[in-house]
């Protein structure tokens, strides 16, 4: 299942970042209750006048608020579409997993085995029935020995 979405890319990545920050959510949450200018909702955060314009900005370029002008304010609305347009994406997504997790448990419910013997992760394919575990402990009893003594012994070997 692949999520489709009626934006972009790059619009999911603005509004997605957008909705990250603390602030922009609360503005966005305010101005969908009711409209309010940029200096109503600059006096509820304690930060710059500035700052907030940089907010909204962010939230603009989203969509998820719009911007007009009004007199010698700024009236900052927010978007419910666009916000729909959200939701839509997560249920998209949220449904995505719920299909892997129902796949997973009826992967885990099916008592049949799914491997032959021969495939236990037990067993080496070199060496049928030997227990890797013992192989691995063997090697780690083996005397400390020089490396460079070890590949001259390999060498002399073959």
């Amino acid at each position: 299942m692949v999520v489709r979405s009626e934006l972009s890319d790059s619009e999911v990545d603005r509004l997605f970042r957008a909705l990250a920050d603390a602030t922009r959510r609360d503005i966005v949450r305010r101005t969908l209750v009711a409209e309010a200018s940029v200096s109503e909702l600059a006096v509820e955060y304690d930060m710059s006048f500035a700052a907030v314009q940089k907010h909204v900005a962010v939230l603009e370029e989203a969509r998820l608020v719009t911007k007009e002008p009004r007199g010698r304010e700024r009236i900052v609305r927010g978007d419910p579409e666009q916000i729909g347009r959200a939701r839509a994406l997560l249920v998209q997504l949220e449904d995505l997993w719920r299909s892997r997790f129902a796949q997973l448990d009826d992967v885990l419910a099916d008592p049949s085995p799914r491997s032959s013997p021969r495939s236990s992760p037990r067993s080496s394919p070199r060496s049928p029935g030997v227990d890797v575990r013992s192989r691995r402990s063997s090697a780690r009893r083996e005397p400390n020995v020089d490396p460079s003594t070890r590949s001259t012994r390999h060498l002399k070997e073959t």
